[in-house]
């Protein structure tokens, strides 16, 4: 073995991507152990969020991260090649580009679809399982229906109108309720009738989704049909070919789109690997410690797996979950390897399912697996989300989720979310200019007015007003209903004007009524701020941020008992500006991308994913 012992992680799949960082977290202070992940593509693919860019609801960038982003500022080093064989006897690991060594590997190279025999599926079936296959398909869909909308052929039409998905497990049902939505604007868009597209999810099953409940079976059911999809269930397929499926070898359907989503094995490597033992379509077979068996220096995660846990009958289940545990034990006892520690079995414990039928619906089985929690709709959406949201806060910190929820929530077309359209709608900004100016120059023209008196007497104090000494009026809570040089002043609760008489009294008065010199500091700070951030929205600089310093400042004033009336649109029109009205003719529509680049190359914020 060598002086420093090297680690190979083979995969950036979900499974590799979190025993790396992991094991880079245990090791970063050691010098003797250097972690190295190869992939034969420079990105991990959020394979579970495929059928959103596949069926138009995502874009393209949403399903993937680079991985220097993933493992900026760790002790990782990134080889992007084929591996084509592993020799496991001389530890070496055979790539298109070289060959690789290694004293300890974990094997994460995930999984590919497989076809059970099926006569054509491989060659003119699409495939769901990559970034490449859901790109291909997106667009493969698109000129379908460009192709239909100039076809006056009947019989063409209709095949270039016909989609059928094969497999109803998690995947093929999830594209199934994508397309359903999705055909809705396509349709619309290249002037075609809704009632002309046919979408067929078909299985040889008895029933789609067989590890959910029957309840939630029905419910999945029903929401495929009402978006418009034919069930086709005990439909075995028997050949796929250029443009039709045959079933049971009777039926014929025609379609110019097969989607193949009917299962997976183990990926090519593996397979092609001799010297391991591999079980159910290519899965490694592991001993408790998830360790390859009979090889102490071989680790596995995520879907390369093949382990029956303790008391269980069935193996750990191909999932983004048992990916999620499972590195967490491999990290732990690959540690305990080298450090000559005890290591620890895989007890792993599973939290359900979720299923999305589209954007706006999902059906979710979670808990205890013998008397499971079963929701649907609205909150098994949002489980769905916020399951992702964890998931992608270990992958990228605050990068990938802050995507993740703009491309699920604001950013999403025709209302595809489960919120609906209500933050799905992109604010024309052009639109708040005038607005934009309008405010900044009015705190201008405020803080124009007083400059002269601050600089020519700062401790003449006259927007703090005087401390209340009559004891009748500061033990009312009443909201301020005295005029203020400006006119009739803006009311306050009285729990509030309590709040801001107790700061105000902390900060700015003496307990003989006299101003202090916090009171000095805070007036020039204001009229200054006034100055500053009035300029700023006027040439709109910093936008977002002035707007809500200045949204800031109001409130400051009207807890202060000192707001004209005038000032309540203010607050209405800060909260507008808010969204950043200078990417519209104004400063910040050069300056922030030109920021953002310089930050995103900070050293430290790449290592914590500080960026959007």
């Amino acid at each position: 073995m060598s002086e420093t012992k090297k680690i190979v992680v083979l995969g950036a799949g979900y499974g590799g991507v979190l025993t790396a960082k992991k094991l880079a977290k245990k090791f970063k202070k050691r010098d003797d152990v250097s972690i190295t992940v190869i992939d034969k593509n420079p990105y991990h693919t959020m394979l579970t969020e495929l059928h959103e860019v596949a069926a138009g609801r995502a874009p393209e960038t949403a399903v993937r991260i680079e991985l220097e982003k993933i493992f900026a500022g760790r002790k990782v080093e990134l080889v992007m090649d084929h591996i084509g064989n592993i020799d496991f006897k001389q530890k070496k690991l055979e790539g298109k580009d070289k060959t690789y060594d290694y004293d300890y590997l974990v094997l994460g190279t995930g999984s590919k679809p497989t076809f059970f025999g099926c006569k054509g599926a491989e060659k003119n079936a699409l495939t769901l399982w990559s970034f490449d296959d859901a790109v291909r398909i997106k667009h493969h869909i698109i000129n379908s229906f460009i192709k239909a909308s100039k076809e006056t052929d009947v019989w063409k039409r209709r095949k270039l109108l016909s989609f059928i998905i094969i497999g109803s497990g998690f995947t093929g049902v999830e594209m199934a309720g994508e397309l359903g939505e999705w055909v809705n604007r396509l349709s619309e868009d290249y002037g075609i009738d809704r009632a002309e597209v046919k979408i067929y999810n078909m299985d040889m099953l008895k029933k789609i989704l067989p590890m959910l409940e029957d309840s939630l079976i029905d419910k999945t059911c029903n929401r495929l049909r009402k978006l418009g999809i034919e069930i086709l269930t005990e439909s075995n397929i028997t050949e796929v070919k250029e443009d039709r499926v045959v079933i049971n070898e009777e039926r014929e359907i025609e379609a110019n789109t097969i989607i193949w989503t009917a299962g997976i094995e183990g990926s090519e490597v593996i397979q092609n690997s001799d010297d391991v033992e591999t079980v159910a379509r290519g899965r490694v077979e592991t001993d408790e410690y998830l360790r390859a068996k009979g090889k102490k220096d071989v680790f596995v995660v995520g879907d390369n797996i093949f382990f029956i846990p303790e008391g269980e009958e069935k193996p750990v289940p191909q999932m983004v979950e048992n990916a999620e545990q499972s590195s967490d034990l491999v990290a732990e006892n690959l540690t305990a390897t080298i450090n000559e520690k005890e290591l620890e079995p895989y007890k792993p414990k599973f939290h359900g399912v979720m299923v999305s039928v589209g954007g706006r619906y999902a059906v979710a089985q979670v808990g205890n697996p013998n008397k499971p929690l079963k929701f649907s709709g609205w909150i098994a959406m949002f489980i769905k989300h916020f399951i992702n949201v964890i998931y992608f806060i270990q992958i990228a910190g605050f990068h990938k989720p802050w995507n993740y929820i703009i491309d699920e929530f604001f950013h999403v077309p025709d209302k595809r979310s489960f919120l609906g359209g209500h933050f799905a709608k992109r604010s024309p900004n052009f639109w708040l200019v005038p607005l934009r100016i309008f405010v900044g120059w009015k705190w201008l023209e405020e803080g124009l007015a007083k400059v002269g008196d601050v600089i020519k007497d700062p401790s003449n104090i006259f927007l703090i007003p005087a401390k209340v000494t009559d004891a009748a009026t500061a033990a009312s809570g009443e909201a301020a209903e005295t005029a203020t040089e400006w006119g009739e002043a803006l009311g306050v609760p009285g729990w509030i004007q309590s709040i801001s008489d107790w700061g105000m009294n902390l900060m700015f008065y003496t307990p003989e009524g006299d101003f202090t010199v916090m009171a000095t500091i805070f007036q020039t700070a204001m009229v200054f701020a006034e100055i500053i951030f009035g300029i700023f929205l006027i040439i709109g600089m910093f936008t977002a941020f002035s707007s809500l310093a200045t949204f800031v400042m109001s409130l400051l004033i009207w807890a202060s008992g000192t707001a004209p009336l005038e000032m309540a649109w203010y607050f209405v029109a800060e909260i507008a500006l808010i969204g950043g009205s200078g990417s519209t003719f104004g400063v910040d529509y050069y300056l922030l991308p030109w920021l953002k680049k310089k930050w995103k190359n900070i050293k430290w914020v790449k290592k914590w994913y500080l960026y959007s």
